[in-house]
Order: C-alpha cells, then sequence, then structure tokens
C-alpha cells in the first residue's frame, strides 16, 4: 500500500466524518423518531367508523351538497400568481437592499428579470386570468 495513498485516504475519511457525522446521526433519528411515532399512532388510534366520522365538516353548519363538487379553477391561478410575484419579493429584496455594491452586469441582470415579470404580468392581464367572476 502506498504510503501517500494511505495519508490522503485518513484526511478524507477524518474530514468526512467531522463533516457530515452530525447529519447521519440527525437522518438515523428522524427516521426511528418517525417509526416509533407512526407505528405508536397507528396501533392506539381507534379504529372505528361512523356517519359523522366519514362525513364532510362544514364549519360547524349541517353539510349541505357533495364534498367533490366542481369549482372555479380560477381560484388556484389567482393563488399561483400571488406565490410568484411574492416569490419575486424575495428576490428583489437582497438586490435592494445591496444596490450600491452591485456591479453594472447584476443591475442590469435584474431589470431584465423585472422586465421578464412584467411582461408575463401583461400577459396574464390580457389573457384575463386576474379577472373575477
Amino acid at each position: 500500500m502506498n504510503i501517500k495513498f494511505f495519508f490522503i485516504n485518513q484526511l478524507f475519511y477524518s474530514y468526512w466524518v467531522d463533516q457530515y457525522s452530525y447529519l447521519l446521526y440527525y437522518i438515523g433519528v428522524s427516521l426511528v423518531l418517525t417509526g416509533v411515532l407512526f407505528f405508536v399512532g397507528f396501533s392506539f388510534s381507534p379504529k372505528d367508523t361512523s356517519y359523522e366520522k366519514s362525513s364532510a365538516y362544514e364549519c360547524g353548519f349541517e353539510p349541505f351538497g357533495d364534498a367533490h363538487s366542481i369549482f372555479n379553477i380560477q381560484f388556484f391561478v389567482v393563488g399561483i400568481l400571488f406565490m410568484l410575484f411574492d416569490l419575486e419579493l424575495a428576490y428583489l429584496f437582497p438586490w435592494i437592499i445591496n444596490i450600491g455594491n452591485l456591479s453594472v452586469f447584476s443591475f442590469f441582470v435584474m431589470y431584465i428579470f423585472l422586465i421578464f415579470l412584467v411582461v408575463g404580468f401583461i400577459y396574464e392581464w390580457k389573457k384575463g386570468a386576474l379577472d373575477w367572476l
């Protein structure tokens, strides 16, 4: 066995053990705890079914209509658009904080990003995705 290879192998092994042993412990404890909690919850939970347990809950009111009724997809579209523009703010905030320290390239890259967002917003507006019923 080559002595140089032995020392490089030992250095790599000690680095790996030092850096990733806590992660492996965390994953192991998480898996064991998840398994124990799943087993305890499944073992001790009541298994009886009744009409009230299988019926839809309507915030204290008697249920009316089918729980699987079809509703307008526009609610999902508005939710997705809200998440998109909310995520845009997560990108804009660090850019605004560090605007004095940015290079010209990063300054214009963010402006290109904003132009794409404005063009997408105008497209959604023209298609009627933001119009309510």
